[in-house]
Formats: C-alpha cells, structure tokens, sequence
C-alpha cells in the first residue's frame, strides 16, 4: 500500500470517526495515455477538500465540484474525460487519453463502518 492510499484510508478514518460526510472518487478505467491509472483514488469531504491524487492535477477540481453533489443526493456516477494535450490547461501539456472516474458517497452504515473499521486495523499492522 502506498503512502498517498495510506493517507486516503486515514482521512476516511478521521471523517467517519466525526461522522461527516465525504465521497470517494477512483479511477476505474484509462484508455491511451493519462497521470494515474486504475485504482488511483481522492476522497472528498462535503467542503470540497480533497485528499489523494486522481490525475496530474487537472481533473480534481471538477471532481470535487461533482463529489459534492454525490454526498448531497448520495448518488454515486461514472465520469468519463476525454483528454486532449491541446486542450488541457491550452498548453499541450497532459497525456491523451480518456480516464472513467467512479464517484460514490461514503455512507457510514454498520456494515460499511465494520468494514473501514476492519480496513483501519490491517493498515495498523504495516
């Protein structure tokens, strides 16, 4: 487990421990080129901060605008970018490709709470 995962599992932790709401974005699928790939994750707290990487830094803004909406109906969506090297800040900057993008609220029911309780414990012991 990385550093960066660790610290996702971590802010999980922190938020579920005060009960607020967050949501978590993964990437699930990339075709071609892009930053991170499958498994890359950023959660999101109901504020729009964010922790953990998803892309080089051009799509976590606007994932955390629509994680919010996500912790709001508490309605998961894929997301799905079509990167373009023109288009990513107009500088050709940025790996082309597309990358699908899960976004699902973090509800802390008794199941889900055993389960990021049990997730907690295992990170623990590295």
């Amino acid at each position: 487990m990385t550093n960066e995962q660790l610290e996702v599992m971590r802010a999980i932790q922190k938020l579920k421990a005060k009960k607020l709401p967050c949501a978590l974005a993964t990437v699930i699928k990339v075709k071609g080129s892009a930053y991170r790939k499958e498994g890359a994750k950023m959660l999101i707290d109901e504020d729009g901060v964010t922790v953990g990487l998803i892309s080089g830094g051009c799509l976590e803004a606007d994932v955390a605008e629509i994680a919010k909406e996500v912790i709001e109906t508490k309605t998961p969506i894929i997301k799905t970018y079509q990167l373009d090297e023109d288009e990513v800040w107009g500088l050709g900057l940025g790996c082309p490709g597309t990358v699908h993008i899960y976004i699902e609220p973090l509800m802390y029911i008794i199941q889900n709470i055993e389960e990021v309780d049990e997730c907690a414990k295992e990170i623990a012991s590295f």
